[in-house]
């Protein structure tokens, strides 16, 4: 059985994982500062189904077996990559393009599309869990993470998927927490931030972070 000692130092390290920004942070506030708050809920939802789900892939030693084979790592961190490039992509070009066509126009608040499919909140909770989860489950250095910190709090002779369930579990709460917070205050500013000249200026930031993440997973080692 885990000890409390393990327990408290396992939710030192994800705790202090969960407050570095991140992919995770700028998803979470972009979709909340849109006032898409059901949309964000799901984004958070999908994020700790990914997690949860590595948690128990490592548990198994699936996850071993991934960063073990040079090829399947390989595979699975371009096809994340591409999916982060792409994703801040259409974040960051809608953005760009709208900036031209207001300075074209001579408007200073050129009106938004209400086609912009990343607008409008199509799907709301269950779109934004499914963004949440393929977000996790593509990104390689959250296996890597839970492969090299996981069995390392999993005492000998305990049951590893019953314990690795229970750590992963620690890292949901202090996540999801920690999401509350980053929602709260998201919708704090919701008012600011849905101008479209703040709009723009938070689209381009987000989509720059994310397109970065995927660039940056592509090229690690």
């Amino acid at each position: 059985m885990i000890t409390l000692s393990a327990l408290g130092s396992f939710a030192l390290i994800v705790g202090l994982l969960t407050l570095t920004p991140g992919l995770d942070t700028a998803l979470i506030l972009r979709t909340a500062a849109l006032g898409h708050r059901r949309r964000a809920w799901g984004v958070v939802l999908g994020i700790q189904t990914g997690t949860l789900a590595w948690g128990v892939l490592s548990s198994l030693g699936i996850t071993a077996l991934l960063t073990a084979s040079h090829l399947a790592y390989t595979i699975l961190r371009w096809v994340g990559a591409a999916y982060l490039v792409w994703m801040g992509g259409r974040m960051l070009i809608p953005a760009l393009r709208r900036r031209v066509a207001g300075a074209d126009s001579g408007a200073s608040e050129p009106a938004e599309s209400s086609d912009d499919a990343d607008t409008v909140e199509v799907g709301g909770f269950r779109a934004g869990w499914r963004r949440g989860v393929v977000t996790n489950l593509l990104n390689p250095k959250m296996g890597a993470f839970y492969v090299a910190v996981l069995p390392q709090f999993i005492p000998a002779g305990a049951p590893h998927v019953a314990t690795g369930t229970l750590l992963a579990g620690v890292h949901i709460v202090f996540a999801s927490l920690w999401a509350a917070v980053l929602i709260a205050f998201a919708r704090a500013l919701r008012t600011t931030l849905r101008k479209p000249s703040a709009r723009r200026v938070l689209d381009r930031i987000t989509g720059t972070v994310i397109a970065a993440f995927g660039v940056r997973l592509a090229l690690g080692d």
